[in-house]
């Protein structure tokens, strides 16, 4: 074999290499159970109360308990700072990430077994319960994944993340529509209990992250009101930490505001069931793939600044082809360009801004940081789906509504082009980043 082709060989698995690694197949076993959760609530949810006769206004006002994820930082700091008695020996992340699975597990069998049309104040709060359930359980998944990876590692660690959350969320959401089908929702949603386990296995395979036990071995047991105040002091601490923290409010607004009311506007053009699961779920989840794989070769390729720009102008962009759907009406080939275009997109952005949130953070309180970094990420969006999507699909239609979501992402594209401008992006960076701390952990192994 000649050095030609060596160095081709090399260079191709040095591309393969970090994807077949420890830390990234963690990350997709994490994801895999992050997903699902958020599906039993989401899609799963709407096309259930959709096809129990609840009205437009009340379904998307169940969007409101996405905002319990949005209002996980208030607890965050727990899962960062206070050892659970007898478990705590497993480790920090280890045993809440039992307790967290557990109480997910609960939660979903819980909602499956609610009768929407008979008690809908029942169903809100079995709804809400797996919201506070799902979002404690992304607490320490998020944790344990930024402090698994490596800094090298948080691009394509940050793909397979996205590649389980696609699976998980996709494949729950699947297996609940087929299931229920076949033998009843609650049958469908018990069913998809399971998917806590893969991230519950993980943690107990690889124990407690590296990275975690080297910061606190240097820095000790902080005290109670340093583990509530610490994580929002540092990072308000760095330079551009408001504008920042601005963008991440304002960067998905229009997505999330579309995005949690495409089963509205399939039932309404009577798609069936199996035409969901075929286009939505099925080439959906294959859409998702190819964007993440394009967007963990964009960041290798532009870097996070650049990648990150177009993803967001791609994310917007997505909504129009629902507005196109909506004025064409039923259309197998419709849907089909819509989901894949909406898909290709939201996975190409997944890996590029979940990678640039991961480094935002500081290794002494991922949970806590990260946990205000994705809870302002949808917080707006989530609250204007919940209080007026209904009410503005009803008055201004669907086409208007989904031209109205893609005007919505323009402020988000505007300020972080911006940022990049001038400089801002790079100086509010957190350690999670930085080779040093990896540099750090090495030498203490």
């Amino acid at each position: 074999m000649d050095a030609q082709s060596i160095e081709q060989r090399r260079g191709v698995w040095d591309a393969v290499k970090p994807y077949v690694e420890k830390e990234s197949l963690a990350s997709f076993a994490l994801g895999l159970s992050s997903g699902f959760p958020y599906a039993m609530i989401g899609a799963t949810l709407t096309t259930r109360l959709a096809q129990d006769g609840i009205d437009k206004k009340t379904v998307t006002a169940f969007t409101l308990a996405f905002l319990v994820y949005n209002l996980k930082v208030f607890w965050a700091w727990i899962i960062d700072g206070v050892r659970l008695p007898v478990l705590g020996s497993m480790g920090q992340r280890v045993s809440w990430m039992m307790v967290c699975g557990l109480f997910v597990i609960a939660a979903v069998l819980n909602l499956a077994f609610v009768d929407p049309a008979a008690d809908i104040s029942a169903t809100v709060i079995a709804a809400v319960l797996v919201g506070v359930a799902g979002a404690s359980f992304d607490i320490v998944i998020d944790a344990y994944r930024i402090e698994t990876l490596k800094p090298y590692q948080l691009g394509t660690g940050s793909g397979m993340s996205q590649y389980g959350w696609r699976i998980g969320s996709a494949g729950a959401g699947a297996l609940a529509l087929v299931v229920s089908a076949r033998h009843g929702w609650s049958a469908g949603y018990a069913a998809c209990a399971f998917f806590a386990l893969p991230a519950m296995l993980t943690a107990m395979f690889l124990g407690e992250p590296e990275r975690r036990k080297v910061v606190v071995e240097k820095r000790g047991v902080v005290e109670v009101w340093s583990s509530i105040a610490g994580p929002f002091a540092e990072f308000f601490r760095r330079n551009g930490a408001v504008l920042v923290l601005t963008f991440i409010l304002v960067h998905k607004i229009g997505d999330t505001l579309a995005n949690l009311t495409f089963r509205l506007l399939f039932d309404d053009l009577k798609f069936s069931n199996d035409e969901i699961a075929l286009y939505d779920v099925g080439l959906g989840f294959w859409a998702y793939l190819i964007g993440v794989f394009i967007g963990g070769v964009a960041f290798a390729k532009m870097g996070l600044k650049r990648s990150v720009l177009i993803s967001l102008i791609l994310m917007g962009a997505s909504n129009l082809s629902f507005a196109a759907l909506a004025a064409a009406g039923h259309s197998n080939w419709g849907m089909a360009g819509a989901i894949g275009f909406e898909n290709i997109a939201s996975g190409y952005g997944g890996v590029v801004v979940i990678a640039y949130f991961s480094a935002l953070c500081d290794l002494r309180y991922t949970a806590a940081q990260y946990a205000l970094i994705s809870a302002a990420a949808s917080v707006v969006g989530c609250l204007l789906t919940g209080t007026t999507a209904g009410a503005l699909i009803e008055a201004m239609g669907y086409v208007n509504f989904y031209l109205l979501t893609t005007v919505a992402s323009l402020p988000g594209i505007v300020l972080f082009w911006w940022m990049c401008r001038t400089g801002l992006v790079d100086q509010a960076m957190g350690t999670a980043g930085e080779d040093r701390a990896e540099l750090e952990a090495g030498q203490s192994s």
